[in-house]
């Protein structure tokens, strides 16, 4: 017989970022890869494209979670004033039932970052890091608050094509994190003597940003900007400097990612230097140290990111008394 359901939750974004910490992300990200749920579970990304714009899904059912669910997004592109919205809408396991709203945009940054740092955590040295950020945007100030909360700095060097922006998040990041910072004038100055690199800077001419003369053998690099095939970020030196590329999901990031897709074009074997994320959390892979190559850390996003984060955080709110219940019912279906 049809039932009414409870009333679900909204979480806007100003109550996430009040109820979210980056240890707590970071380590419900390491346990979900860990015990990963199976791959039916964690279907790809899907988007529907017509030529007025698109719209993105990204479902996920992870492992050791209260809720499953997925994020949506989408775009009018003749729009007024076109913008992206997010939504990730959770269902409850115990129930079945919808159990809440959240706003996805500033989870989206979040997870992205903090799945960065999860990775970061197991790939580098536990001594304190020289870090430089390609980037002065939302994902490299994620990104350095992440990286910040899994390994000490004691040095961070910020190069972005924006120099007053650069400037401005080179000062907000040293008082916040009381770290020694600089803004630099180039990518290559800023990735001289870092022990970890962050691309955060697509270009909008699509050429990539940094290469891989410039790093230190044995540091770590991070890229997250290339996430669909028209889009570059890295140069291939980068990738064939690296002789271990970990991948949130591997598949995607060899097929689908602009940078990849360049690296296999110019004759390198990419898939024998990939392992996943998961068989990193697991103890699968190996890092060596002290050797002349890289490591990589290439991501795409995926819901089982979007929707560890949102699960931690819908838990968070409602201990909190933050979440707001919506007047609204759904008529539930027994099946």
């Amino acid at each position: 017989m049809p039932a009414t359901s409870a009333s679900p939750l909204f979480i806007s974004s100003k109550v996430a970022a009040r109820v979210f910490q980056w240890r707590e992300a970071v380590a419900a990200l390491q346990d979900a890869y860990r015990n990963m749920a199976p791959d039916a579970a964690l279907p790809s990304r899907s988007i529907a494209v017509d030529r007025d714009g698109w719209l993105r899904t990204l479902p996920a059912m992870p492992n050791g979670c209260e809720h499953f669910g997925a994020k949506l997004m989408g775009i009018t592109l003749t729009a007024a004033h076109p913008a992206v919205e997010y939504v990730i809408v959770l269902f409850s396991r115990e129930t079945s039932r919808i159990a809440a709203f959240i706003d996805g945009a500033q989870i989206t940054a979040y997870r992205t970052a903090a799945t960065s740092a999860a990775a970061v955590d197991k790939m580098a040295p536990s001594d304190p890091a020289r870090l430089a950020v390609l980037g002065s945007g939302l994902e490299a100030a994620m990104h350095t608050r992440a990286i910040a909360a899994v390994r000490p700095l004691r040095q961070i060097t910020i190069f972005s094509p924006t120099a007053a922006h650069c400037e401005q998040f080179a000062r907000t990041i040293a008082e916040e994190l009381g770290v020694p910072t600089r803004a630099v004038q180039s990518p290559r100055e800023a990735t001289e003597n870092a022990d970890i690199v962050l691309a955060a800077a697509r270009s909008h001419g699509e050429r990539p940003i940094l290469y891989g003369d410039w790093i230190l053998p044995g540091a770590i690099a991070i890229s997250i900007g290339s996430t669909v095939p028209h889009q570059r970020e890295i140069d291939v030196s980068v990738i064939g400097r690296a002789s271990l590329i970990v991948c949130d999901r591997p598949k995607e990031v060899m097929t689908e990612t602009g940078d990849m897709i360049a690296a296999i074009q110019a004759g390198l074997d990419v898939a024998a230097r990939c392992r996943s994320l998961s068989e990193l959390m697991a103890g699968k892979v190996a890092i060596a140290q002290g050797t002349t190559d890289i490591a990589l850390f290439k991501s795409v996003g995926s819901g089982l990111q979007d929707i560890v984060v949102a699960d931690l955080i819908l838990s968070k709110a409602k201990r909190a008394g933050l979440a707001v219940p919506l007047p609204i019912e759904f008529e539930s279906k027994w099946v």
